[in-house]
């Protein structure tokens, strides 16, 4: 067992804080690795060290693996740990990161390479009693003979990219006419965007849930689960709101979801903190979709109804200890619900934004939680993800974290950029989602843009925008205001304007 002295974060933004928080608490130095774009951001700020590693397109920087190396060289760190995104499932970068004498925090780079290809994963997990959609599990380019597979599995179908993530590569056929075409599109985007062209053939579950379940196993055989995340609020196939625990899953369920993604796990020797996603259809009957081989962008949620640090856990497992808790000994305290901060216009189909942080005020009190690395006055850059933050609240049930949240966001004040905070106030005061009816077609069936501009005219939009920016300005000259920060009814997402 090694003990480990320094750890390079290779990400940007609020996860590098999020790991360097974790990694100091256990008497751990960090260093931060920057583009130049990121030169002032909040991350090279609270490191012990930082290094700039190149332009900013991510292309010159945060993905080049010798610059990452280099930088642990120079600054004498003997960890990396990968954050999310970018490097972290890249199974040549872990296997280069343990050739260069370093320790990866993470799994395996075999791991890795199995859980990435959903192909591979399938085939993997087929032997341990893990349930799997009706479907292929090898990849297909002929057109004729995928169409003759479709129609024998039954429309509606979903093509799928094997390489895939991020809803990238994914085309959802209902009607045999359109097989064909589909399947084109959904090549050329699995070229495009992984370099690698191939695709299979699923059954489409219709009215679909999207749970998944957070593992975590060690070098010693152990492997356990905290739990599951309901994820279904998506827009492009990518999350917006998660919650832990699901509202709809009872506790014979919830320990049915658990072996399973126990097994995924079991199934390539999985060690280090990862998710198994599932898809579940009106009856909770699952089906295995993928394994992401690093930390959530949601895992929040599982620490805060578990009790758990999953980043100080990651470290201790890379490290080579064994787990010191058994699945007898976790239980469920709370509910906890997430919503991405997104840099983007709901009004206008969820387009990304850019800008300047006119005003940036995080909500606070009790249960809540914000996951950031901005500051008020930075500009945000089109380079990277268009995530802000990450809003967390907690609460002793369900009620109390979605009256929490809805309180955190009136509270939260982003002026100069759109944001996601309209469209997630408006998903938890649904009824669909309070009732936890839900399914991944909420934004579809029954979202329309036009619903955020009648509950917020245009009109008081922009004053409230303004009152709040002058609320600003006079604060800074010593004037005195309400603690809120804005006038009684006025929250702060409703303030939201591009600064002219």
């Amino acid at each position: 067992m090694k003990k480990i002295q320094k750890i390079l974060i290779a990400n940007r933004g609020e996860i590098a804080i999020r790991v360097m928080r974790s990694a100091k608490e256990m008497g751990i130095k960090t260093v931060a690795v920057y583009s130049e774009a990121d030169k002032t951001a909040a991350h090279v700020q609270f490191a012990d060290e930082a290094v700039l590693i190149g332009p900013p397109p991510s292309s010159e920087s945060y993905l080049v693996m010798d610059k990452i190396i280099d930088a642990c060289k120079q600054t004498g760190a003997d960890a990396i740990h990968p954050g999310y995104g970018f490097l972290s499932e890249n199974a040549a970068f872990a296997k280069k990161v343990e050739d260069a004498g370093l320790i990866f925090i993470g799994p395996s780079a075999s791991a890795i390479k199995v859980m990435g290809d959903k192909l591979a994963s399938k085939q993997a997990v087929k032997d341990f009693d893990v349930p799997l959609v009706p479907g292929m599990d090898e990849p297909i380019s002929d057109v004729p003979a995928a169409k003759k597979i479709a129609e024998e599995i039954g429309y509606p179908v979903m093509i799928k990219a094997s390489a895939g993530g991020g809803g990238k590569g994914m085309r959802i056929v209902n009607d045999p006419k359109d097989f064909e075409e589909q399947m084109t599109r959904a090549v050329s985007e699995a070229k495009n965007s992984f370099g690698d062209d191939s695709v299979f053939i699923e059954k489409f579950i219709t009215s679909p849930k999207h749970i998944e379940v957070q593992i975590l196993g060690d070098q010693h055989g152990n492997v356990i689960y905290v739990f599951e995340r309901e994820c279904s609020i998506q827009r492009r196939n990518q999350k917006v709101i998660e919650e832990a625990p699901s509202p709809v899953v009872n506790e014979e369920q919830r320990k049915r979801f658990g072996e399973a993604a126990v097994n995924v796990a079991k199934s390539c020797n999985y060690y280090g903190a990862g998710t198994v996603e599932f898809i579940a259809d009106a009856n909770l009957d699952f089906y295995f979709l993928e394994m992401n081989t690093r930390l959530q962008v949601e895992h929040p949620v599982s620490e805060l109804i578990s009790g758990l640090d999953l980043v100080k856990e990651q470290i201790k497992i890379a490290e080579g200890q064994a787990l010191s808790f058994k699945q007898e000994d976790l239980k469920i305290h709370g509910h906890s619900i997430e919503v991405r901060v997104y840099a983007e216009d709901p009004e206008n189909n969820f387009l990304p934004d850019t800008g300047k942080l006119e005003v940036y005020r995080r909500p606070q009190g009790a249960g809540v939680r914000v996951d950031d690395g901005y500051e008020e006055g930075m500009d945000i850059p089109i380079f990277y993800d268009p995530m802000i933050a990450k809003l967390i609240t907690y609460g002793k049930d369900r009620t109390e974290a979605i009256a929490r949240m809805q309180r955190a966001i009136e509270e939260y004040q982003i002026v100069g950029i759109k944001t996601t905070l309209p469209f997630c106030q408006y998903v938890l005061g649904h009824e669909e989602f309070t009732s936890g009816r839900f399914t991944t077609k909420f934004v579809e069936q029954h979202f329309q843009p036009e619903v955020l501009k009648k509950e917020v005219p245009e009109d008081i939009q922009k004053v409230a925008a303004l009152f709040a920016f002058d609320q600003y300005q006079d604060e800074k000259k010593g004037a005195s205001f309400s603690t809120n920060g804005h006038t009684s009814g006025r929250s702060g997402w409703k303030s939201r304007l591009k600064a002219e």
